[in-house]
């Protein structure tokens, strides 16, 4: 098992095929095999092995990333196709005191666990923009008002009108009735529904009794969260 000598044209060719239909070396994430096999090539694969290529730029991305990789890194001789004698002696872990090998990946600790820091700050702030960008629940409430006028002679259906030509963003008007209250005066009782953050009883208060020729006073009958 293993890819052969992957400083060679040959080694190289097994992991190109290898390549071609997989991500990476292992599984369907960057892992601690695909660091393994990094650190045993000895450069960007010729641009004729596009799989070996494709591999190797993608993992070398993750350079600085190395310690929060997943998984635990293994002889090389234990990664790649099973007809394939491995070549490398020890493997990946031996290849490290070759002068000749240049450790893409880095191996300052605290650079490294700095590195990690980052990718985890960067992972959370994709899956908080993920959440914004999730429609947000809508607060709303269901308001029942009583319009009260200043005497029996005033003209309710006109304001009631004037009411109802309040317009707001968050703002809907719904059912109304006349309610006796005594000596043939009668309030206006009226529901709307409004989203909490646009619209409030007190500029619902103040925009109603701004129509003072018809309105006396306003008050909130019933308030509902919805």
């Amino acid at each position: 098992m293993g890819f052969g000598d992957l400083k060679s044209a040959s080694g190289l060719q097994v992991l190109n095929s290898y390549l071609a239909d997989r991500s990476y070396i292992e599984g369907y994430v960057p892992s601690q095999a695909d660091v393994a096999v990094f650190e045993a090539v000895s450069g960007p694969p010729p641009a004729d092995l596009c799989h070996a290529l494709r591999w190797y730029n993608h993992i070398k991305s993750y350079e600085k990333e190395k310690a929060s990789l997943p998984g635990v890194k293994k002889a090389l001789g234990k990664y790649g196709p099973a007809n394939v004698e491995d070549t490398t002696g020890s493997g990946a872990a031996d290849s490290k005191d070759d002068d000749d090998d240049i450790d893409l990946f880095g191996s300052d600790d605290e650079e490294e666990s700095e590195e990690a820091k980052r990718l985890r700050e960067e992972r959370l702030a994709q899956y908080e923009s993920k959440k914004a960008k999730k429609p947000a629940l809508v607060a709303k409430s269901s308001i029942l008002l009583d319009v009260k006028p200043w005497d029996d002679e005033t003209d309710m259906a006109k304001l009631e009108e004037c009411v109802r030509s309040i317009q707001a963003d968050g703002l809907v008007w719904g059912s109304s009735k006349l309610v006796p209250v005594g000596y043939g005066i009668k309030k206006l009782q009226i529901q709307c529904v409004v989203e909490d953050d646009k619209v409030g009883t007190d500029m619902l208060e103040e925009q109603i009794t701004a129509f003072e020729d018809y309105v006396q006073s306003m008050d909130v009958a019933a308030f509902n969260k919805i």
